[in-house]
């Protein structure tokens, strides 16, 4: 439960309405993962952190972009007790810049979650379609799929935790990079890839959290060996997925991800924003950042 023992509802931040109703949908999801135990939930999920997350400088010269802070608590420490919230037993990491940092991390904070590591060794020169592709021989089951640049509440996990989901949000001014198409029955119809994507407000943004079943990796895995064969070690994972879709080979159910818990931390300007929204201090979001980089 991600709201703690004893804590009082009627503090500052989201309403006791809201928090009553995360606490409702997480029995939900509960009740629903008992009854229907037989379709089994994921328990392994893949990180990818190999990347340089060189739009963070100065954040990023001594320290991967996984261990940035957010109200002073590193991106990863809030994804790592997030899994283990929810029951996730195996974490595959695919590393690269600072490797030695996320292990280090990790080693000392992971209860009982099980990590594995795959290295990156081209961290400097390829996207993160080769880092997934690194990752296929750790993955023979279902698996949640997440980026670690990733800041969001518990709760919107509830509704991922069964294979073949996208999380998605609807496109605001703020938002740049890949977005789906729905269509009138809330199917997934189309992807528009790229970071400089026009914000259109009849979209949606992908969140970058996907899970997939074993027979959707597998098709997946086919599809990422053509192009790593073809050198195509600069495209983004999502360009195979939005192929996929497109040709019927690959379906995801969305998740709406619309309640604005959440936040995608690439540049300074998105940690002010995202120290903003998750922060439990009353001093100005972007005092922190101040204090310790003039």
């Amino acid at each position: 439960m991600f709201i703690e023992r004893g804590q009082d509802l009627s503090t500052d931040g989201p309403s006791f309405q809201e928090k009553k109703g995360y606490i409702i949908r997480i029995m939900e999801i509960n009740h629903f993962n008992h009854r229907d135990h037989q379709r089994a939930s994921v328990t392994t999920a893949v990180l990818l952190a190999a990347g340089t997350g060189s739009r963070l400088q100065p954040l990023t010269d001594d320290a991967p972009k996984c261990l940035t802070e957010i109200d002073g608590i590193p991106i990863l420490k809030r994804q790592i007790r997030c899994l283990r919230q929810w029951g996730f037993k195996r974490l595959v990491v695919v590393v690269g810049y600072m490797e030695h940092r996320i292990r280090e991390f990790l080693d000392a904070w992971t209860g009982g979650l099980r990590i594995e590591y795959v290295v990156n060794p081209r961290y400097r020169t390829t996207n993160n379609i080769y880092s997934l592709w690194l990752a296929r021989k750790k993955i023979h089951e279902s698996f949640l799929l997440l980026e670690c640049d990733l800041v969001f509440k518990p709760f919107l996990l509830a509704d991922m935790l069964l294979p073949d989901k996208m999380a998605v949000a609807r496109v605001q001014p703020w938002m740049m990079g890949s977005t789906v198409g729905l269509d009138p029955f809330q199917r997934i119809t189309d992807f528009r890839i790229g970071h400089d994507e026009i914000p259109d407000d009849s979209r949606y943004k992908t969140v970058n959290i996907y899970s997939l079943s074993l027979p959707s990796w597998r098709r997946v895995v086919e599809r990422l060996d053509r192009y790593i064969s073809a050198g195509r070690v600069n495209d983004y994972y999502e360009t195979v997925f939005a192929e996929m879709v497109a040709d019927g080979s690959l379906s995801f159910e969305p998740v709406f991800f619309d309640d604005g818990h959440w936040y995608e931390v690439d540049t300074l300007a998105d940690v002010y924003e995202a120290e903003h929204l998750f922060s439990d201090d009353s001093r100005p979001p972007t005092s922190q950042l101040v204090e310790k980089h003039g």
